[in-house]
């Protein structure tokens, strides 16, 4: 039995990662095709040992805010058919809950975060590198109304936290990232054209 189909999906923070994820996953799922996705943002470094004012201070746009080292060992494990235990992350305690998912692997797996392309020992899991590329003001409007609507943040905290480590981190380690995809993406998570082409070369790949 062949290993399954490992995606990468990365880009900047609001450039529309996730959407493209999903409108991915329900292309495939309507064909009865059966997909496995994962979020990097869930291997976030637990910080049970820090006390939250540490915890607050943490650059979570670094990647060494994530446990890449824990996410090469799950993709490892999904590759060779085996299910993993997938972590979970809560934004307003910043660190790890305690529950874990059972995750089984699939033919296909999607796996979506900003970092992904940044770290050469997750490079060699992803048989396809997708870069969705949109500019950076509208990467900050839609994470602003993401974080004070869903993480219960404040639009000045938002913007500090933007000032501060969001775009410097983007323009070291997310923007030269984009220069070993496999196909750089356009118009945010709603481009039908790319994902035609990309579900054309699964469908291709998965014969």
């Amino acid at each position: 039995m062949s290993s399954p189909l490992v995606i990468a999906i990365s880009g900047a923070s609001g450039s529309g990662k996730s959407l493209f994820t999903e409108n991915l996953l329900k292309e495939f799922s309507e064909k009865g095709k059966s997909v496995q996705v994962l979020r990097e943002d869930h291997y976030y470094r637990a910080q049970d040992h820090l006390a939250m004012s540490e915890r607050e201070k943490t650059n979570y746009d670094h990647p060494k805010a994530f446990e890449h080292e824990l996410l090469v060992e799950h993709l490892t494990a999904l590759r060779n058919w085996q299910s993993i235990d997938y972590p979970h992350y809560c934004y307003k305690t910043h660190t790890r809950l305690d529950q874990k998912e059972l995750l089984k692997s699939a033919p296909v797996i999607i796996i979506e975060g900003i970092m992904l392309l940044a770290n050469e020992a997750l490079q060699r899991m992803f048989d396809i590198k997708i870069f969705v590329d949109t500019p950076l003001d509208i990467c900050l409007l839609r994470r602003m109304k993401r974080d004070i609507a869903e993480r219960g943040r404040t639009l000045m905290s938002v913007a500090d936290q933007y000032e501060s480590t969001v775009k410097p981190m983007y323009h070291e380690f997310i923007a030269p990232s984009r220069f070993t995809a496999d196909v750089i993406v356009t118009q945010g998570g709603e481009n039908k054209i790319a994902l035609d082409v990309i579900k054309s070369h699964i469908q291709q790949s998965l014969l």
